[in-house]
C-alpha cells in the first residue's frame, strides 16, 4: 500500500487565487526542504509547468477525460514517488468541469477518486459572515467529498480575518491561512506567453515563483496544512509505469536506440511529462532541441515531436528561425517520422499570417480572433507512424490558428460533427489534436520503432538554403529538388471567423 501525503486545492469558482496559492504553497514547502510534487487536473499545460517550476520536479496533468479516470491515482502515485507531499490543483469550480461531467471529471470527482482532501481557497473581498453558508454549502453538496478547510484570500483587515475565522469556526472548518489583498499579486508571466517562460528558464518566471512562495510562508500555516495531507489515506493500487509492456518491448539491449528530438527547452518540453518517459522506456535517447534557439536538430536525429503546449503566440520566434525550418524540412522529406500537436502544426504549413514556416505541408495558416476549444473523441482517419486507421483517441483542442485547407489528402482525425483535419504525409502526423499519451502508450512505441526502421528510400535533394519570404506556390522550407511538401485537399477556408469558445 501506498501512502502519499496530498491535497487538492479548489475554490468555488475561477478568480479566487487557488492557482497562486497552489504555486505559492509548493515554493513555500520547497524552500523549508521537502520533496514536493504539483498536479494539474484538466488539459491545462501552463498551471501544470508553472507548479513543476515551484516543486522542482516535472508538473503533471491529470485529466480524467483524457487518461481516464482509472489512471488518475496511478498516475499521481507515479508522478509523486517519494515525494513528501503531492499538491493537486483544481480547474475551474470545485464542482465544475470543462465537459460538463462534472460527476466523473470535475474537481471534487477527481479528489474523490484520489481520495484526497480538499482545501477551498475563497476570495472574500466582498464578503463576511457569508462565507459560512457558503462554504457549508460546498460540503453539504457532496457527503462523500472530503472538504478539509479552507485558505482565505483577499482579506481586508485583521477585524474583517477575526469575523471570517468566527464564522467558520461555528461551522467547524478549519482556516489554514489569510491573505491580505496585496499578498498574492499579479506577478506570473501573461499567459499569451503559455509555458515558453518556464521551458526557457526565463528569470521572470522564478521571480515570480518564489515571490508567491513568500507570500505563502508568511501567510499560511504550513505544518498544519502538511498534517492534514497525512492523513490522507493509502491508494490500494500501483503506480502507472512508462515501461512497455514483455510483448511490446522495444528497448532490447540488441536494438539500437533511435535519437528522437523532442521540442522544448533547458525548463522542459512542450509535450506531456509522460511523452517522453515512454519514448525512452520504448527505446529513444530523447533529446531537446529549442525551436526558438536552435539552428540545427541534434545529431543523429531520426524522428522529431512537437508537443501541444507551444504557444501560437510565438509564431514570429518560430518563422525567423529559418536554419531550423530548413533542416525539419529535410527530415520530413526523407521520411522520417515527425509527430506535431497543436501549434506544431502551423510550424510545419508554408506560412501563418504571411510569415514563411517549415513548409512540409502545402497549407496556409492564419491566427483567427476567437478560441476553438474543446475535447474530441477522434478516429485515425489514415495508417501512419503513430496509429493505425480507426483507432480511437479522445484529445483536447484550444488553438486560434486555422489551416486553409484544414487536413490533407490523408487527414489526420475525423471527429462527430466536424470536417476531417490534419495530415498524414510519409512520417509525418500532424494535428492540432492533442491526446495524452500516458492513456495510448502505444503511441510511443510504434514511434520509436519507426523511428529505428530505415525510411522508405527518397529522392536526394540539393543543398538546403535558408528560404526568403515564401513564393506564390511552392514551399518555402523545402529544399530544392525534393518531391515537395505533403499534398494538400483541394479545399479552400473551411473555418469561419470565430467569435468565441467554438465547438467544431
Amino acid at each position: 500500500m501506498t501512502v502519499v501525503p496530498r491535497l487538492v486545492f479548489s475554490a468555488p469558482s475561477s478568480g479566487h487565487g487557488k492557482n497562486a496559492v497552489a504555486i505559492g504553497l509548493l515554493a513555500a514547502f520547497a524552500e523549508q526542504g521537502l520533496d514536493v510534487a504539483g498536479f494539474k487536473i484538466g488539459p491545462d499545460q501552463v498551471d501544470a509547468a508553472y507548479l513543476g517550476l515551484a516543486s522542482g520536479r516535472p508538473g503533471r496533468s491529470l485529466d480524467a477525460r483524457l487518461v481516464g479516470s482509472e489512471r488518475l491515482a496511478p498516475l499521481l502515485l507515479h508522478g509523486a514517488a517519494d515525494a513528501d507531499l503531492a499538491v493537486v490543483q483544481g480547474s475551474m469550480g470545485l464542482y465544475d468541469s470543462l465537459s460538463g461531467r462534472g460527476d466523473t471529471e470535475s474537481t471534487a470527482a477527481v479528489a474523490t477518486a484520489l481520495r484526497s482532501p480538499v482545501v477551498l481557497v475563497v476570495d472574500v473581498a466582498a464578503m463576511g459572515q457569508s462565507v459560512a453558508a457558503l462554504v457549508h454549502g460546498f460540503r453539504a453538496y457532496d457527503e462523500q467529498l472530503w472538504i478539509g478547510g479552507v485558505i482565505l484570500n483577499r482579506v481586508a483587515s485583521s477585524r474583517h480575518e477575526v469575523l471570517l475565522r468566527e464564522a467558520l469556526d461555528d461551522i467547524g472548518v478549519p482556516v489554514y491561512g489569510a491573505l491580505r489583498r496585496q499578498d498574492l499579486p499579479p506577478v506570473l508571466p501573461s499567459r499569451r506567453h503559455a509555458v515558453v517562460p518556464v521551458v526557457t528558464g526565463a528569470g521572470e518566471a522564478t521571480r515570480a515563483v518564489r515571490r508567491l512562495g513568500e507570500a505563502v510562508a508568511a501567510t499560511v500555516d504550513l505544518e498544519r496544512l502538511l498534517g492534514l495531507a497525512r492523513s490522507a489515506p493509502a491508494l490500494g493500487m500501483p503506480a502507472w509505469s512508462p515501461q512497455p509492456a514483455a510483448a511490446d518491448d522495444t528497448a532490447a539491449p540488441d536494438r539500437p536506440r533511435p535519437v528522437i528530438a523532442v521540442a522544448g527547452g533547458p525548463g522542459g518540453t512542450f509535450s506531456h511529462v509522460e511523452t517522453v518517459e515512454l519514448l525512452r522506456a520504448a527505446g529513444a535517447d530523447v533529446v531537446t532541441v529549442n525551436p526558438f534557439t536552435d539552428e540545427a536538430l541534434p545529431a543523429g536525429t531520426r524522428a522529431l515531436v512537437v508537443g501541444g503546449a507551444l504557444p501560437e503566440s510565438y509564431v514570429e520566434q518560430l518563422s525567423a528561425n529559418r536554419r531550423l525550418c530548413i533542416a525539419v524540412a529535410e527530415l520530413a522529406r526523407t521520411g522520417r517520422p515527425v509527430v506535431a500537436e497543436g501549434a506544431g502544426l502551423l510550424w510545419l504549413a508554408r506560412e501563418v499570417d504571411g510569415l514563411p514556416m517549415c513548409g512540409v505541408l502545402d497549407a496556409i495558416g492564419s491566427l483567427r480572433d476567437g478560441l476553438v476549444v474543446g475535447y474530441r473523441e477522434a478516429a485515425a482517419q489514415s495508417d501512419s507512424v503513430i496509429v493505425v486507421r480507426g483507432e480511437v483517441v479522445v484529445g483536447h483542442k484550444e488553438h486560434q490558428g486555422v489551416l486553409s485547407p484544414r487536413g490533407g489528402q490523408r487527414p489526420a482525425w475525423s471527429w462527430a460533427g466536424g470536417a476531417p483535419e490534419g495530415f498524414v504525409w510519409r512520417g509525418v502526423h500532424a494535428s492540432q489534436l492533442v491526446p495524452h499519451w500516458a492513456a495510448y502508450p502505444h503511441l510511443a512505441t510504434r514511434l520509436v520503432a519507426a523511428a529505428t526502421a530505415d525510411p522508405d528510400a527518397a529522392p536526394s535533394a540539393a543543398p538546403a538554403v535558408v528560404p526568403g519570404p515564401p513564393a506564390a506556390s511552392g514551399s518555402p522550407g523545402v529544399p530544392s529538388g525534393s518531391d515537395g511538401p505533403a499534398p494538400a485537399a483541394d479545399a479552400g477556408p473551411v473555418v469561419s471567423r470565430l467569435s468565441g469558445p467554438t465547438v467544431e
